[in-house]
């Protein structure tokens, strides 16, 4: 007791003190911090204070209170016991284990697979430092008279490619801009050193901003002055290597199109994850020396202009004085305006057109990572059926340790424990996986996919972190399930397990065939689109078409006559054309005027050109609709002659076709009359509608491919004999070759590549969500043994019992059939939007998918329902 006027220590620490402190230790302790309390209010004020410093000292382990009623975590032995009797366990019930093991490891390298893929494409562009800031200008090119809302006008309606004066005008009028770099788009040309040559395409002209914007690794140069001065070139690695080998390549030169030597000044290495890619740079000084009108030129298509902002800025301050921009500069019959597209959006949001590069999909992403999520959950879902489907064999032992004194909190932690180490053991296998799939998805997927980001400490700490979820999430329904058995009842042996167990169970299996059903309609739906592109008639044959690509070569330019007559000496030769584009290239667009209907004066749009001989549409088998083709009869069409097509014919205002024959026009710099009109073919990949297109006649100095209609049983032979004639006229340049079919195919490699992916990991989640059938069969027949043995005592056939064994499941597929067929059609008809000609989703893919899933169900129930149905019924009615 304190005596009278004695100062007390402070009565909440006390209290705290007491409440924490082991009953053990109170007594002893709270007497010292009374005798020290006490000295202290003789000599120091503040004995309160350091009373409270002193309780809150005390307050470690050793000292506190055990918590009734709980389980001490750190307590070595504990784990140790627990990790022993796992490892027991997972050896004692070795088909479990394998099939847990084999699931989810299965599951968890699909799902980091998917994820390093999806990594890959959204990282596209982000090695660039002024990857927020940088911007590039997409161009819209209206139609005469055509006067839109610039402010809500889709993005769809612009194009990247655009002019070259668009970029020191922008420069000088908003001076919010700091760097502005133009490149143009590819073109071929022959590369000779030491005698030795070799036709190379993606060689760009750019300006020598570009590594003041782009943070391409240079490997050898001065990037400040690489492309200053006419006459020079920057090489990738891969270029220098072919043509250097190991010697620094800097200083040296190269003869470009066996014509002028070009000094190397750079070497450089490019991103896999960078929206366009190429092979060299050109100044565009050399670009300007040869052809300064094009600089000027803001009807001239055939440059990518990017920019930088400087630090502060808003781009829409810059979005908002477009209007007056282009008022100022801009002056023409068509209606011309820019917007801006921010870099981050190159690959996968932009919908302008005429990209430098291939582009990637948010939808492909979105899909992926359902796909990874899907293969997740069913791996996850199949390790809680297998473990369930245990729950019978492993009753007793749970019975047998409550007995014994077994709290239920201990067996929990036992089941979750296994549970975790079956996903350490499972994940160790899932990176063997991964390490020997990367490669293979590599393949597949077409791209360079690195790794290396998944080597660090953070992502360590994330994979332990993802192991210790998953097996608490898969394994934590088995671990209260089990321990919540009565041990009376299982030593009965009337163990039956409850109804809400029995309805979760039921709504997996629901899950996991609905996800199945998803994922194979799905792969159904991509293989038979991508069928469809490739049977779907083009409106042209481009069978047997080989293409020969000389890059607009001036010596085979004026040798074009008499090499398609040299050609067609070949027995195995139909017919040749010479061309700019064939079906399937890049090709540009013409500003092009033709009488209107009504007014006869000439009204300007802006139609694709193909520029073609008099061979052309008959070796490609297109259809005339109206008028008639280039002719040698007609001496004149070189020069006033167009061919249209249909939706070029409708652009301008005539739908019947034939009406707009004789019709004046006027396209970059020639007038005459429109002779014909082609049936729409096309000549672009089915993504999208056949656009309006012009052919005129191509004079001698612009067009650079041949096509040759073969009819040949050996192609090799055929190609290797025309190769020697070619040889024969123009010894200079390689016979670059390749087949317009293939070349055309070649726009779906993508979506292809798209199908291969989505199918294989769509099979490897049907394979994880048959084991989780397979365990819940399992489960299934234990329980109904004894049902199974009297039915077959009372006279049941064998398939009956396999028809009884197999009816829920059948219920659960019905069920799980009206969940997953609307959530499917609704994804795969988003998707099939990207295409202008597609596919319809008729009934028939889904019963496909439905009867597919259906019988592998029953195909993995049969290895145990079968084997029940035959099992001797004395077995099962015997009582222990």
């Amino acid at each position: 007791m304190n005596k009278p006027n004695q100062i007390s220590p402070p009565r909440w620490s006390l209290k705290f003190f007491r409440w924490f402190c082991h009953p053990d230790y109170v007594e002893d302790i709270e007497g010292d911090l009374f005798e020290r309390f006490e000295k202290r209010t003789n000599k120091n004020r503040a004995a309160k204070w350091l009373f409270t410093l002193d309780v809150l000292k005390l307050f470690r382990p050793g000292i506190i209170k055990p918590i009734k009623g709980s389980q001490k975590l750190n307590n070595y032995d504990m784990f140790k016991n627990y990790f022993k009797i796992g490892l027991r366990n997972i050896r004692r019930h070795k088909t479990f284990s394998a099939l847990n093991i084999a699931g989810l490891s299965v599951g968890i390298a699909s799902c980091i697979l998917i994820l390093i893929y999806v990594n890959n494409e959204l990282s596209y562009d982000t090695y660039n430092s002024n990857y927020e800031t940088t911007y590039r200008v997409i161009h819209y090119y209206g139609n005469q008279g055509d006067l839109p809302d610039y402010a809500s006008l889709p993005q769809k309606e612009y194009q990247v490619w655009g002019n070259a004066p668009i970029a020191p005008a922008m420069q000088e009028y908003f001076p919010e801009i700091s760097k502005v770099f133009r490149f143009t788009s590819d073109s071929p040309w022959l590369l000779s050193r030491n005698g030795i040559t070799y036709s190379e395409t993606d060689i760009l002209f750019a300006d020598s901003t570009a590594f003041d914007i782009f943070d391409w690794k240079f490997l050898a140069g001065n990037p400040k002055t690489a492309l200053v001065r006419p006459n020079t070139i920057v090489l990738t690695k891969t270029l220098a290597e072919k043509y250097f080998g190991d010697e620094n390549p800097i200083g040296e030169t190269i003869i470009m199109d066996n014509d002028e030597p070009y000094e190397v000044t750079g070497v450089i290495e490019i991103p896999t994850n960078s929206h366009f890619s190429f092979n060299g740079l050109v100044s565009m000084s050399t670009f300007r020396k040869s052809r300064p009108q094009i600089f000027t030129a803001w009807g001239y298509v055939d440059f990518y202009t990017y920019f930088t902002l400087k630090p502060g800025t808003n781009i829409e301050t810059l979005k908002e004085k477009i209007p007056e921009f282009i008022e100022s500069n801009f002056t023409s019959n068509f209606n011309y305006s820019i917007d801006f597209e921010p870099l981050s959006d190159a690959y996968l949001h932009s919908e302008a057109g005429r990209q430098p590069g291939p582009v990637g999909s948010m939808g492909s992403i979105y899909i992926f990572t359902s796909v990874a999520l899907f293969i997740l959950l069913i791996a996850c879902i199949n390790f809680m059926n297998l473990s369930t489907a245990q729950s019978v064999e492993r009753a007793k032992e749970v019975a047998i340790r409550k007995t014994i004194g077994s709290h239920r909190g201990a067996l929990i932690y036992q089941f979750l424990v296994e549970a975790i180490l079956v996903t350490f053991i499972a994940s160790i296998l899932a990176a063997v996986f991964v390490i020997f799939g990367h490669s293979l998805l590599e393949t597949i997927s077409g791209k360079t996919l690195p790794i290396d980001w998944l080597f660090t400490p953070q992502n360590a700490l994330l994979a332990l972190g993802g192991i210790l979820f998953i097996g608490i999430a898969a394994g934590s329904y088995p671990a209260f399930a089990l321990s919540t058995f009565k041990p009376v009842t299982v030593l009965k042996g009337s163990f039956k397990t409850s109804s809400k167990g029995i309805w979760l169970r039921k709504s997996l299996v629901i899950l996991q065939f609905s996800l199945s059903i998803i994922l194979l309609a799905g792969a159904a739906v991509v293989s038979t689109q991508l069928d469809y592109l490739q049977k779907y008639d083009l409106g042209f044959d481009s069978e047997q078409m080989l293409a020969v690509d000389f890059g607009y070569d001036d010596l085979v330019q004026q040798k074009r006559e008499f090499i398609k007559q040299q050609f067609l000496k070949h027995e195995d030769v139909e017919m040749v054309s010479v061309s700019r584009a064939v079906p399937g290239d890049f090709f540009p667009n013409a500003g092009t005027g033709v009488a209107d209907p009504v007014s006869g004066e000439i009204v300007y749009k802006s139609p694709a050109i193909y520029e073609v001989d008099e061979d052309f549409i008959p070796a490609y088998k297109m259809n005339m609709v109206a008028g008639r083709n280039f002719s040698d009869d007609f001496p004149l069409d070189s020069a006033n002659a167009l061919i249209l097509n249909e939706s070029a014919a409708r652009l301008f205002g005539y739908p019947n076709p034939a009406d707009i024959i004789g019709k004046s026009f006027q396209q970059w710099g020639r007038e005459g009359k429109v002779v014909g009109v082609v049936e729409d073919f096309n000549y672009v990949s089915l993504h999208e509608d056949v656009e309006p297109l012009s052919l005129r006649f191509g004079t001698q100095f612009n067009v650079s491919t041949i096509s040759v209609k073969l009819n040949s049983d050996d192609f090799s032979k055929t190609i290797a004999e025309l190769e020697n004639i070619w040889k024969g006229i123009i010894p200079h340049r390689p016979f670059d070759t390749r087949f317009v079919d293939q070349n055309f195919n070649a726009q779906y490699e993508s979506d292809e590549r798209f199908g291969m992916i989505f199918t294989t990991f769509s099979g490897l989640a049907i394979f994880v969500a048959c084991l989780g059938l397979f365990g819940l069969t399992i489960y299934s027949t234990s329980q109904r043994n004894k049902e199974i043995g009297v039915r077959k005592v009372m006279g049941a056939s064998i398939m009956q019992i396999i028809a009884l064994l197999s009816r829920d499941f059948l219920t659960l597929f019905i069920i799980a059939l009206a969940i997953s067929v609307p959530l499917s059609w609704y994804v795969m008809n988003s998707w099939l939007d990207g295409f202008a000609y597609r596919i319809s989703l008729g009934v028939e893919v889904y019963a496909v998918s439905a009867l597919i899933t259906l019988l592998v169900a029953f195909i993995t129930m049969s290895f145990k329902t079968v084997n029940a149905a035959l099992s001797n019924p004395i077995e099962s009615l015997r009582d222990e």
